[in-house]
């Protein structure tokens, strides 16, 4: 983890998969990396970030939200107006490399089991990154032009400045006792699989 807080990261993640997020349905990310990610690959290198909303047009068909959940459109091409509700802080994360402790975590995250047994098989290596997060609504929608840099198969990208004294409004989505519930009941899977190299931040 870097310890200098950069406030202005972004990290890509479906929308659908934002609004679960936001309303408290997830509390979890799992991410296998893409192919923009460098040499090294993928890791959590942020504490805290920012959420950036992707519109992959196919992603409800393979999260578990309502049936009459409304399916974005495609990608954001320049210029559209890109909503950013919300800002995570990560609290533990690592790399998981016993399928069985991932099976575990589906009640904390809205992805199909098909879609994240594909992820964790992908590459050389059978396994998938995974960070608890706690995640805070921003007082209303940072709105910020789509730019061609934030595309491409990458998890994290530079956003611009964010609005003047945006972090003395935030608001959790699970209060505290809900959040400390969850994050007790996830620890305790992890702490079953120790070669799981996961840990706190």
């Amino acid at each position: 983890m870097n310890e200098e807080v950069a406030l202005t990261v972004g990290y890509k993640e479906w929308e659908a998969v934002c609004e679960a997020l936001g309303t408290g349905r997830q509390c979890v990310l799992l991410r296998k990396g893409g192919i923009h990610e460098g040499r090294a690959g993928f890791s959590f290198k942020h504490e805290r970030f920012f959420l950036f909303p992707t519109r992959f047009h196919a992603q409800v068909e393979q999260v578990r939200v309502s049936r009459d959940a409304a399916a974005p459109g495609g990608e954001w091409a320049e210029g559209d107006e890109v909503p950013v509700r919300f800002w995570c802080e990560a609290s533990r994360a690592g790399t998981l490399t016993s399928w069985e402790a991932v099976r575990q975590l589906e009640p904390y995250h809205v992805w199909g089991e098909d879609l994240v047994r594909e992820r964790y098989d992908c590459g050389e290596i059978q396994q998938i990154h995974c960070a608890l997060v706690r995640v805070f609504a921003l007082p209303q929608p940072w709105v910020m032009p789509y730019e061609k840099h934030y595309g491409g198969c990458r998890t994290w990208v530079e956003l611009l400045a964010p609005p003047e004294n945006w972090e003395r409004q935030l608001t959790p989505v699970l209060d505290d006792h809900e959040f400390a519930t969850r994050q007790a009941a996830i620890e305790e899977i992890l702490g079953a699989y120790p070669d799981s190299a996961i840990r706190r931040l």
